[in-house]
């Protein structure tokens, strides 16, 4: 594969190549582009050994070990309603009331034919008792209670162990620990957990046209915002970013810190990845033995997207512009550093809303542009945008609307997939 535009024999750098499919680098549509990414990360990822750490400090981490049930949970059967346990073959009847049980405490005795028990939602279930009956249901008289309805066994019951019986697998390896996960944990006594270590990952601005944030531009000059958003998404997918200086447009600088950045677990790359005269990114790479599985993806923002392996490790080639810059990393980074977390899988939450307003594009891209979904979720707004370097839009908008390749236009009302911010 050649890359264009790059000083060398006829304008041309030479590099080692590869694809996920036919051996050659191509220009690939999203769901092949993701696909890829997945495919190649998950064969290839080397996980660091993984860590022990106490359970305040699990959530958001990746399990590394299998946690099992320590009991049956419930480990008694109990009442899923507020009601009465009766032995269903009384009703429809009237029967006596020879007591209660409340949750956190156990009937002293058995319903026998005739007999029922007050119980509290979660309470065990007396012996002898085999179904429950709400309290709505019953007319009571003292300590009599009464209904016509009939009963079934089982009714409002939770059998022992129907939950996660003992030794059953709760969380498995793998698995990202939410606030559910989290409450497992300490459900089954596990007071830490053993998990994978969140993956470095080098950030890499590159060009002249860089300053520091705290730095005046001149109207020439950016102030580096690429690397700070990168980081913030590194960090909301659970690694550790680190910050490299801006690697200025001359190959020593630009080989010296991506030499630099191939230390960490990832390495992000923020411009120098299109056939500009200057952009020596991929040449330097080359000298590193880089593997390019893709050069380009039929999306906007974002198509001069690269990705590869050099040194052992997987590098992106991200857009300089900014909005390109944060919407390849949700589509395609993201699951690459999740993935490089130890999770056994990194999905795309793409939900559906309708349109408040009509939409249109040419065919031919995945578009994801700039959108705000409404607070219940169900209405997408167009926001507009004036291309990839409108970080204004990308800050008002709350979500992505997704246009479809093959399709022209939506109506008001229509269905359109989102992803959310």
């Amino acid at each position: 594969m050649c890359f264009p535009g790059q000083t060398g024999g006829g304008g041309l750098v030479h590099v080692q190549t590869s694809s996920c499919e036919d051996g050659q680098v191509a220009t690939l549509q999203f769901s092949e582009a993701r696909d890829c990414v997945l495919r190649e990360v998950r064969a290839r990822r080397i996980l660091s050994s993984p860590e022990r750490v106490a359970l305040q400090d699990c959530a958001g981490r990746v399990l590394a070990e299998a946690i099992e049930a320590d009991r049956d949970y419930p480990p008694l059967a109990r009442s899923v309603r507020d009601g009465f346990a009766v032995r269903a073959a009384d009703f429809p009847g009237k029967v006596r009331l020879i007591g209660e049980v409340r949750a956190g405490d156990r009937f002293q005795g058995s319903v026998k034919v005739g007999e029922a028990v007050e119980i509290m939602t979660g309470a065990p279930v007396p012996d002898g008792a085999d179904a429950i009956i709400m309290v709505e249901h019953v007319t009571r008289d003292g300590d009599v209670i009464t209904t016509d309805r009939p009963v079934n066994g089982g009714d409002f019951i939770n059998p022992q162990g129907c939950e996660s019986p003992q030794g059953s697998v709760v969380l498995r390896a793998g698995m990202r620990l939410d606030y559910a996960g989290i409450a497992m944990l300490a459900t089954v006594g596990r007071a830490g957990a053993l998990v994978y270590p969140k993956p470095r990952v080098a950030i890499l601005a590159t060009g002249d046209e860089i300053v520091e944030v705290s730095d005046l531009p001149l109207e020439h000059q950016v102030r580096n915002s690429n690397s700070a958003s990168i980081a913030a998404q590194v960090l909301r997918a659970e690694g550790i970013a680190e910050i490299l200086p801006v690697a200025r447009d001359t190959y020593e600088a630009t080989r010296k810190s991506i030499e630099t950045g191939l230390r960490a677990d990832l390495l992000l790359l923020s411009g120098g990845v299109s056939a500009g005269k200057y952009d020596i990114v991929e040449k330097v790479l080359a000298e590193f033995d880089a593997e390019f599985y893709f050069d380009r993806v039929l999306i906007q923002p974002g198509q001069p997207l690269v990705f590869g392996r050099a040194a052992g490790k997987f590098f992106f080639g991200l857009p300089g512009n900014p909005a390109s810059t944060m919407i390849t990393f949700e589509l395609f980074a993201r699951a690459a550093v999740e993935l490089l977390g130890g999770a056994s899988d990194a999905p795309l939450h793409l939900l559906q809303a309708r349109l408040t307003r009509e939409f249109r594009h040419r065919p031919g891209l995945t578009r994801f542009l700039p959108a705000l979904l409404s607070q219940d979720g169900a209405g997408l707004t167009p926001t507009g945008w004036q291309g990839s370097g409108d970080v204004g839009a990308m800050a008002r908008a709350n979500a992505f609307l997704v246009a479809e390749p093959d399709r022209e236009s939506w109506a008001a009302g229509d269905l359109m997939r989102v992803l959310a911010k």
